[in-house]
Formats: C-alpha cells, sequence, structure tokens
C-alpha cells in the first residue's frame, strides 16, 4: 500500500471507494464509514482502540480478497442503477424488518422488561429510529431519488434539466446525511445497551431472535448509508456541478 502518512491522512471514505471489502474491515474494527465516512484514517482507527498499521494490514489483505458483490459492482454502476439497488434491497429490508421489530420489541419488553430495565429505554430508541427512518426513505424515493435520476438522463443525453425546488440537490443530499447521522447515532445507543447484542443467561427465543434481528438491521443500515453517503451523493453533487445549475 502507499507510505504511512498518506493512508493516516485519507479520509475513510476515500478508503471504502478505493479498495473494495474495506467495508467489512471497518465493521469488524468498529469504524464508522457510512456516517463517519469523513474522519481520517489516524482519528478513525484512534476512536475504534486500533492502530493505523494494524488497519493498513487488513486492509492490505482483503485487497487480495474477492470484493463483496455489492461494493465492486455499484461504484461504477449508473446512478439510477445504484438507486434501484438501493430501493430493492435496503429500502425493502428495512421497512420489512422495522414492521417486523415494532412487534417483537414490545412483546420482549412486556415479558422481560421488569428484570431487565434497558429494554424500555431500547424500545423507546427502537421507536425513535423507526419514526425517523420511515419518512426518510419516503422522501428519498418520491423527492430526491427520481431528480438524481432526470438528471443523469440529462447529463447522458447533453440535454438540460429543470431546476428542482430545493435549488440544488445539495440541499437535500445534506439533509438525507444529517439524518442518516442521527440514525447512526440511536443505533449506536442501541448496541451499547444491549453489550453488543448480547443476551442475558435467562433470554428466550424471542429475546434472541430480537437481538440478532437488530444487529443485522444495523449491519444492513451501516452498507444501505454508505452506498448513498459515500457513492451515490457525492457522484449526483458533481454531475449537477457539472451541468451547471
Amino acid at each position: 500500500m502507499k507510505s504511512m502518512n498518506s493512508i493516516e491522512t485519507k479520509t475513510v471514505r476515500d478508503l471504502v471507494v478505493e479498495v473494495p471489502g474495506a467495508t467489512r474491515v471497518f465493521e469488524k474494527a468498529g469504524i464508522d464509514y457510512c456516517c463517519g465516512g469523513q474522519r481520517s484514517l489516524a482519528d478513525a482507527c484512534a476512536s475504534a482502540g486500533v492502530t493505523v498499521e494494524e488497519m493498513m494490514n487488513s486492509l492490505e489483505l482483503v485487497k487480495s480478497s474477492p470484493a463483496p458483490a455489492e461494493d465492486s459492482k455499484f461504484l461504477n454502476a449508473t446512478l439510477a442503477e445504484l438507486i434501484e439497488h438501493i430501493v430493492a434491497k435496503h429500502h425493502v429490508f428495512t421497512k420489512t424488518e422495522l414492521q417486523r421489530l415494532r412487534a417483537l420489541v414490545d412483546k420482549v419488553h412486556s415479558v422481560h422488561g421488569e428484570n431487565h430495565p434497558e429494554l424500555t429505554q431500547i424500545r423507546s430508541l427502537f421507536q425513535n429510529l423507526s419514526s425517523e427512518l420511515e419518512p426518510h426513505m419516503l422522501k428519498e424515493e418520491m423527492v430526491l431519488f427520481p431528480y438524481i435520476v432526470r438528471l443523469e438522463a440529462a447529463s447522458q443525453h447533453q440535454q438540460s434539466v429543470s431546476p428542482p425546488p430545493f435549488v440544488t440537490v445539495a440541499n437535500p443530499v445534506r439533509m438525507m446525511m444529517l439524518e442518516h447521522e442521527a440514525a447512526g447515532d440511536l443505533l449506536e445507543r442501541i448496541r451499547k445497551l444491549t453489550n453488543d447484542y448480547t443476551v442475558p443467561p435467562d433470554a428466550c427465543i424471542s429475546y434472541k431472535t430480537l437481538y440478532e434481528a437488530l444487529a443485522e438491521l444495523e449491519k444492513d443500515l451501516h452498507q444501505h448509508i454508505h452506498l448513498e453517503n459515500n457513492i451515490l451523493f457525492p457522484r449526483a453533487v458533481g454531475m449537477e456541478k457539472q451541468s451547471g445549475i
């Protein structure tokens, strides 16, 4: 890889774009590569309690491994293809899981809440997460994503596109990223309250299922937000600037 200094000063976002498969390394190390992608690798490693040398070695290893299909495929996909994938895979999964887990978290809380008071906070945080993510995805699907698709089509045909009511794509992108950060904070708080989704000795099947599902939801949202924050949004903003809007 490159020299130590050049790697240390690269942002996490730069590395997940340059090294397909880097998301797996960062996920394992507990480094936020979606909402925290603008931090330098050195800062991210310091926060996660790992050394830059360890990260360099892990990134070197993953470079020689087959990249996850999602990472490698969508770095160079059209924005329309990327949006279709985000909606079909990540939005559908998130909506389905939010609906399923609302009932499950209520059930587990009603049975185990007395002995595990942290479940009251977990239920409240999950309700907040659900309340934020559902309108967030609707705004993307109904407003932001259609504009990006029109923008790309116009760019491909060297045509102009009508200015959007939000003036520039950078405005809703900024708002979506702030909402991503808020969702990330809620997920982090849930993870801490669950002790990294470690079920207690008296956990029933529903309790175990809930923690497993929350962990999977968090993992999927990390990849979901990574595709938007680190690939889709920067490319859309750059494309709009090139079009002169």
